[in-house]
């Protein structure tokens, strides 16, 4: 399926055991391409490798509080108080953007107009038909069909799911107080299908007629899936690209959010893609392996020096300058050896 892809993951998929110095991490499906990305370029100019397990956010929680990868990676971020129980630490890596896709015959891509509040009816089980009048309305002139909505949503549990609930929450009354927020939901629309990953919501929407799903923008494009303008909170319609994705991030005020903890969606901006977020990379403030979690700090080093134009190339916003710098404040200020001693 991603075939681009595929060949990228073969080539960093590398037993720790064949190489020692190689990391090993495990989480969010959100940013695994631009973590395929960056990995091989670095290995390339290292000759470290990154063995990344793609299985979602909640699965890189409970495998880094268990210490069974050197760091786990998450879209939604934990709570100060959630970080300091577990002894975790937490920091931005990449921000990018969660797309509705859809597969609508007649339909083509960015055609589509939707807000908030009819994306949650949809999810809801309310607005059940591709030409319900609240879709209509939005979209006068476009050929809809009466065709039934296939609802497709996450399977397990995930930070884009995180993101895409938090901002339906946000703008939806009724989304809120039925459904709620979080990295798994209990999903209401009768005609609903759980997918795994971002790759399996893809998969689904491109062989369903008829369906809409959620992904990150990376997957909309590998799959070639047609996407829809989201009404964001100054009321213009825009079409997820990196342009929009940077505007949502640029109302972010880093230095103020305590453990780093900060969401994206729903920013103001007329130009602001209203689904954006960033994903976290979770560590241990006390170290077992002070010279594993080195090598952690030395790969996001080098991307945040590095990946930039990776990625762009993907659609994925750069963490700011002024924001790498104070990671690097908090690396020094909360990562440390079993003996107390600093690690970056």
């Amino acid at each position: 399926m991603f075939k681009a892809l595929a060949g990228v993951a073969a080539a960093f998929a590398v037993s720790s055991a064949v190489l020692a110095a190689d990391i090993t991490g495990a989480g969010a499906t959100f940013p695994y391409p631009i973590y395929a990305k960056w990995a091989d370029a670095y290995k390339k100019q290292t000759g470290v490798g990154l063995n990344y397990q793609s299985i979602g956010s909640g699965g890189g929680i409970k495998q880094i509080t268990a210490k069974t990868v050197d760091f786990g990676a998450s879209d939604a971020p934990l709570k100060p108080e959630d970080l300091e129980k577990a002894g975790l630490m937490q920091f931005p890596a990449v921000m990018g953007g969660v797309v509705p896709v859809f597969n609508v015959k007649g339909v083509e891509a960015g055609q589509l107009r939707l807000t908030g509040e009819v994306l949650a009816g949809i999810y809801l089980g309310k607005v059940a038909k591709w030409n319900d009048a609240a879709i209509a309305k939005l979209n006068p002139g476009a050929k809809l069909p009466d065709q039934a909505i296939s609802v497709v949503h996450r399977s397990d549990g995930s930070g884009t799911t995180f993101l895409f609930t938090n901002y339906l929450a946000k703008v939806s009354a009724e989304w809120n107080s039925v459904v709620g927020q979080g990295t798994a939901v209990k999903w209401p629309a009768p005609t609903s299908v759980g997918g795994k990953g971002n790759e399996g919501v893809a998969n689904y929407v491109a062989r369903i007629d008829g369906a809409i799903g959620y992904v990150e923008y990376a997957y909309a494009k590998q799959n070639k899936l047609k996407y829809a303008r989201m009404r964001n909170r100054d009321a213009q319609f825009v079409a997820p690209e990196e342009v929009a994705f940077k505007a949502a991030a640029a109302a972010a005020d880093w230095a103020k959010a305590p453990g780093m903890y900060l969401i994206l969606t729903d920013q103001p901006g007329k130009a602001s893609w209203p689904i954006t977020g960033a994903s976290f990379i979770l560590l241990h403030s006390r170290q077992d392996k002070p010279e594993t979690a080195k090598e952690v700090l030395k790969f996001f080093d080098w991307a945040f020096k590095n990946g930039d134009r990776m990625a762009a190339e993907l659609d994925y916003v750069a963490i700011p300058d002024a924001v790498v710098k104070l990671i690097q404040s908090d690396w020094k200020a909360k990562l440390k050896d079993a003996a107390g001693k600093p690690l970056y």
